[in-house]
């Protein structure tokens, strides 16, 4: 698979180029998520689909897709096909080794060669913040500036709604959308060794790095690709946010954001509080 030139991710610098140093930090990580496995929290991974049953993903709670019609009109139907082009299989087994437990959900809104509309994807982002998923990973964006202001207020929505977005920042400096809404949770990746290290980014607008370069993920016919992008980093947090979300299931997406850049590694308290 090509590697594209990420530009909203973390390369060149080690994470102690991005020191943050704050006041009297309550949150741990051990706090935050330790001996949860994401139990009871309903992950939906908008994108290309789910390969069923792979040895890396396991079982899928719900499978739906968004069919477009010859008049342009959208709807959503549950479908048995699986994955398009193995983006989605690859996001959603990302999801399941943070947080083996949670529930998995998929809608596909891409195709064949990761072709896809974004009608296409506000109907299916729509989808799911109306069923009130806990999490939506979506590691996709529109360019197409004619869907901002939808996807604001279907970002805003599920915000009020306690329904996390976490959403890719675009790997090249072009603007899209959603993941530069501050309602969403907006990431890119890092290239460090250790998997589960993630931080927080004091230069937005993407506020989280997660690890997302180079890294082994599951493809179609229960095999496994080594890629990168910021894509495979979102996946991360979002299976992350299912773990706090199960271990403390009273926080709102606000309360989930402070909590992720309290626990960061890169975030220190100054004095007393967490570190």
């Amino acid at each position: 698979m090509t590697t594209p030139a990420l530009t909203w991710s973390l390369r060149g610098r080690a994470p102690d180029d991005i020191p943050v140093v704050a006041d009297g930090l309550p949150v741990t990580p051990e706090w935050a998520w330790e001996g949860s496995t994401g139990h009871g929290v309903r992950v939906c991974v908008v994108d290309s689909g789910i390969e069923r049953d792979h040895p890396l993903v396991g079982p899928v709670d719900g499978s739906y897709v968004v069919v477009k019609e010859q008049d342009g009109s959208v709807r959503v139907e549950p479908t048995e096909t699986g994955d398009s082009c193995g983006h989605g299989t690859a996001c959603g087994g990302i999801v399941r080794r943070v947080a083996p437990d949670c529930e998995l959900y998929s809608v596909r809104v891409l195709g064949e060669r990761f072709s896809g509309t974004g009608d296409v994807l506000l109907a299916g982002l729509r989808w799911a913040v109306e069923q009130r998923f806990d999490v939506i990973n979506l590691s996709l964006s529109t360019t197409r500036e004619k869907f901002a202001e939808a996807l604001r207020a279907i970002s805003d929505e599920a915000y009020f709604g306690r329904t996390v977005i976490v959403a890719a920042a675009h790997n090249t400096p072009v603007e899209s959308f959603p993941w530069r809404y501050s309602s969403v949770i907006s990431v890119g990746s890092h290239q460090e060794e250790d998997p589960g290290l993630y931080l927080y980014n004091p230069r937005p607008p993407v506020e989280f790095f997660a690890p997302g370069q180079n890294v082994t993920v599951p493809w179609l016919g229960g095999a496994t690709i080594r890629t990168t992008g910021n894509s495979f980093a979102t996946p991360y947090l979002a299976g992350l946010c299912a773990r706090v979300l199960a271990k403390h299931p009273e926080l709102t997406p606000f309360q989930l954001k402070s909590v992720l850049y309290q626990a960061a590694s890169n975030v220190t308290a100054r004095t007393g509080g967490a570190r």
